[in-house]
């Protein structure tokens, strides 16, 4: 068994894929026989058969093909006869279409059937008798009855036999369709006599393997003479006939004659087509050769016929024709339409060209009746596409939009081109998903609204509002303030917006006089997949309130000065005094000002204009009229309630500016002030107020202060410990020697009545050694001793030049040290510090060697000799720290016992004999104790604090 493959796969420009493929196959095959491997053929997977659920779709009822998915591979059903399946055609064939889905695609499958030689050759009739006349000459035709075989080709009739051939020859005849016409040729005379009856033998043989053959037997009676035969008219006659045309139409008349008399004459008409229908549909009337129906004539089924006629006459003489009748269709089918897969729901964001829906159309008339043409309903964005012959595609044509659509109901309408047309229609329902293609879009492309300035925080201005076409979640808005400023100030600040709602809200109160509108940008938001977004400029107009009074210009209003205008006294009516220029920062009817004379010292000599403030006189001036004219003018504004200002015009009714003089020189001025003024003279006393008791307060802080220190110096009792250490600073970074001496006095108060004065100079606890020097101390008297006196009588005397170092000597090593003021550091007897100072966590070294009783008397001694160098301590000097700093040696500085600072001493230093005699008694006796003291000695006093200074000095006066 052969089995033949043609594979033919066409790709459209569709979205689907189209391809056909053929198989040869024999019929007669067993049930379940294999017939081709479709998927390899294809080029499919079986797993694409199974999920694509792959079927088989035929036009007709009747199956002989099935498709096994899980093999993928085509079987026959039902056994196939091919002369059941196909009685008119030689070539047969199995049409049918293999349909998968998601993707959509289809394919044409063709399975011809090849015939084998399963029928022989066959007569209708096993016997034909003939009456042929003994005057029958040579050459003389008689038709006989052909074979008929079921199969086709090879295996069809390929010969006839005759036997024997002692009168008759068999000749063949090809027609034009392919049949024989088998007729037997007289050639040689029959006589009655001899033989009154010839039997013959009639074989059809076919071409098939094994060869097959059916046989005929011819009877021929021998008749008397009959010269003529009958013969028609036309050997060929044609004819046609409408499908579905009523029974006993006639199709149409065949005519013979013959020439012989008699009987012989008499012709007989008859039909001698075998093994067809023809018998079933037509007939032929016997005597006069009329043909017509006798059955229903279908052209879907039969499109033409062939009839043979046969003429008779008494004699046995016999002649024949054909008659073919042409059927003419009749639009008599509708179109029918098969829709062979489809989607129900499709995203409004699909493509172009996307398959929704595949159909068959099929017409069974032919020509123009058979043209079908189908159309979809319009304004709609699908189309109709063919794939192949009566195969279409609705297809989308254009962008879908579910908020124009969200449902479609596609008709499918399809219509031949008969007349009457016939036609038919089908509807698909189609759903549109929705995707977020939409932006919300407001209301209005721009907003304005107004409100009214001096509004109260959180008043909802107005509303906006956007609407999103989309559906569900991608429909829902949300609304945002974009952010932008007004002014420099974010737009936050002056409005909100609810999200849900789009109602804004005033922030803030507005002031129109300091914005009258501004904009901003609100944006809506969907909640969509991307969100989508669109935004909307919103315009807020202020809507002024009359909140401001009008305000006067001219003329200026001052304190101190009298402003009159003058009126000469030959002044006529009409007279244009000055004018009252006014303006308020309101608008609109809230700034319409008007004018109006409130008081006057003459209300009948001046009038003010109503709108534009101008006083002019409504008479003749005369000499009785006063110099001082007093007039008071109001202005008011339009506003709901009206504000007013007033102004005082001051008029001069002279001639001359002497006269003025004389007239004004005792003229009371009042005094009126406005609001400003008052409200600033308040803020002036206010501020006053607070400065006076900010400082009350800090100088009550330091006295306290003071006193608390004054009472640890007075209850502590600590042996007088001299400690000098040294500071350095090189302020400027260019020195080796230190710049700047500090001293710090150490001293107990273990004697209550103790006492020493210090010099109140402010450079007394300062030694630059610089004089040169340019940089300023950070640090001066920062820490004041709690024993200075400001109010010292003793006032130090400038610094001695013969004291001060030059640049080359400076003592001292190098390297900055910051300066301090004047400390005092108190020690208590077990040795420990009270308190420490900023020279405590710096480091100042150890502790000096206290002096010894030598070293104290030295420095009594020296005391008698210095001058007056001691009071104006300053730069060029140096102090007795210097001999206990442990980084100077006395190398650098003179003998300390001729150069000696005693603390509490207003003793100045100086190196003049003459000044040195004359100062060495006065700091001797403020050295030395007085006589008394010295003959009792007493505990050391302790520090005097600014209050037991006082007590002393009231001691003193007593």
């Amino acid at each position: 068994m052969n089995r033949q493959v043609l594979l033919f796969i066409t790709l459209l420009s569709f979205d689907s894929v189209f391809g056909q493929v053929s198989y040869s196959i024999p019929e007669e095959m067993a049930k379940g026989s294999l017939v081709g491997n479709i998927a390899q053929d294809l080029g499919l997977e079986i797993k694409r058969l199974m999920s694509g659920k792959a079927k088989i779709y035929t036009r007709n009822t009747d199956e002989y093909i099935e498709l096994s998915r899980e093999r993928g591979v085509l079987l026959v059903k039902e056994r196939i006869d091919r002369e059941v399946l196909c009685t008119e055609t030689a070539l047969c064939a199995l049409h049918f279409q293999i349909i998968l889905e998601n993707p959509m695609e289809f394919y044409t499958v063709t399975v011809q059937i090849t015939d084998i030689n399963d029928n022989s050759p066959t007569f209708e009739k096993n016997e034909m008798k003939f009456k042929i006349s003994e005057s029958a000459i040579n050459g003389a035709k008689f038709v006989l009855e052909r074979a008929v075989d079921l199969d086709v080709g090879v295996n069809d009739i390929q010969n006839y036999n005759l036997k024997p051939t002692d009168n008759f020859a068999l000749k063949l005849h090809n027609k034009a369709d392919g049949n024989k016409n088998v007729e037997i040729v007289l050639q040689k005379p029959l006589d009655r006599e001899n033989q009154e009856q010839i039997s013959l033998v009639l074989t059809a043989v076919d071409g098939g393997e094994p060869q097959m053959s059916g046989t005929m037997l011819i009877v021929i009676t021998v008749l008397d003479a009959n010269d003529n035969a009958p013969v028609f008219t036309q050997p060929t006659y044609k004819a046609t006939v409408t499908e579905n045309s009523p029974k006993g139409t006639v199709v149409a008349t065949v005519t013979a004659s013959d020439a012989d008399q008699g009987s012989n004459g008499e012709i007989t008409y008859s039909i001698t087509n075998t093994l067809d229908n023809i018998r079933k549909l037509f007939e032929v009337n016997k005597e006069n050769g009329e043909v017509s129906l006798i059955g229903n004539i279908d052209f879907e089924k039969s499109r033409h016929f062939q009839i043979h006629l046969l003429a008779s006459d008494d004699g046995g003489l016999t002649d024949s024709c054909k008659l073919i009748v042409d059927v003419q269709d009749e639009n008599d089918n509708k179109p029918e339409i098969n829709i062979m897969s489809k989607s129900t729901v499709i995203s409004e964001d699909a493509k172009l060209n996307t398959v929704v829906t595949m159909i068959n159309i099929e017409d069974l008339d032919s020509g123009e009746n058979g043209n079908v043409k189908c159309f979809i309903s319009e304004n709609i964005p699908f189309t109709l596409k063919t794939s192949t012959n009566n195969f279409y595609s609705l297809v989308t044509d254009s962008e879908l939009d579910r908020e124009r659509a969200s449902e479609y109901n596609i008709t499918v309408s399809c219509s031949d081109e008969g007349v009457p047309s016939l036609s038919s229609s089908v509807t698909l329902t189609l759903q549109i998903s929705d995707v977020n293609d939409n932006a919300p879009v407001f209301e209005r492309s721009s907003y304005e609204a107004y409100i009214v300035e001096n509004n109260t925080p959180g008043l909802s201005i107005f509303t906006v509002k956007a609407r999103d076409a989309d559906w569900n979640q991608n429909a829902r808005v949300s609304y945002i303030l974009e952010d932008s400023s007004v002014n420099g100030v974010p737009v936050s600040s002056y409005v909100s917006v609810s999200a849900d709602s789009g109602v804004i809200h005033a922030v803030r109160s507005f002031d129109y006089e300091q914005i009258k509108d501004f904009h901003f940008r609100v944006k809506a938001q969907d909640g969509g997949s991307p969100p989508l977004s669109s935004n909307v400029t919103v315009k807020i107009l202020i809507q002024d309130q009359n909140d401001n009074p009008p305000q006067v210009l001219y003329p200026v209003q001052t304190g101190g000065s009298l402003v009159a205008e003058m009126v000469p006294r030959s002044a006529n009516v009409g007279y244009l005094v000055t004018k009252v220029v006014a303006v308020d920062v309101d608008s609109g009817q809230n700034a319409w000002l008007s004018y109006k004379l409130q008081k006057a010292t003459d209300r009948a000599l001046f009038e003010v204009g109503l709108q534009n403030g101008e006083i002019r006189t409504i008479r003749q001036v005369t000499d009785k009229d006063a110099v001082k004219q007093r007039l008071t003018v109001i202005v008011e504004d339009n506003g709901q309630p009206s504000r007013s200002a007033t102004v005082i015009v001051n008029v001069a009714v002279a001639d001359s500016f002497p006269e003025v003089l004389s007239e004004f020189t005792d003229f009371t001025h009042d005094k009126e002030y406005n609001d400003n003024l008052t409200f600033y003279l308040v803020l002036a006393l206010a501020v006053v107020s607070f400065l006076f008791i900010t400082c009350l307060v800090v100088i009550i802080s330091v006295k306290i202060y003071r006193w608390r220190q004054s009472r640890i110096l007075y209850h502590s009792n600590l042996p007088v410990i001299p400690y000098y250490p040294p500071r350095y600073s090189d302020t400027l970074g260019t020195g080796t020697l230190q710049h700047v001496y500090n001293y710090e006095v150490c001293r107990t108060t273990d004697s209550r009545k103790s006492d020493c004065k210090f010099g109140r100079a402010g450079s007394q606890n300062v030694l630059i050694m610089d004089p040169s020097s340019t940089g300023t101390m950070q640090r001066i008297q920062s820490e004041k001793n709690i024993l200075d006196e400001p109010d010292s009588p003793v006032e130090q005397k400038p610094p001695n030049n013969d004291w001060r170092f030059t640049q080359g000597p400076r003592p001292g090593p190098s390297g900055p040290h910051m300066p301090y003021g004047t400390h005092i550091r108190w020690t208590p007897k077990s040795g420990t510090r009270a308190t420490g100072g900023p020279e405590v966590a710096m480091g100042t070294g150890p502790w000096p060697q206290p002096p010894t009783e030598a070293e104290q008397l030295q420095a009594l001694m020296a005391a008698a000799n210095v001058s007056e160098a001691t009071a104006t301590l300053g730069p060029g000097t140096m102090g007795l720290s210097t001999r206990y700093s442990p980084q100077f040696t006395l190398q650098h500085v003179p003998d300390y016992r001729q150069n000696v600072y005693i603390p509490g001493s207003t003793a100045t230093l100086t190196s003049n004999p003459q000044q040195q005699q004359a100062t060495a008694q006065q700091a001797a006796q403020q050295a030395l104790p007085p006589p008394q003291a010295s003959a009792q000695p007493e505990p050391p006093k302790a520090a005097q604090t600014p209050a037991s200074k006082k007590k002393s000095t009231k001691k003193e006066k007593k």
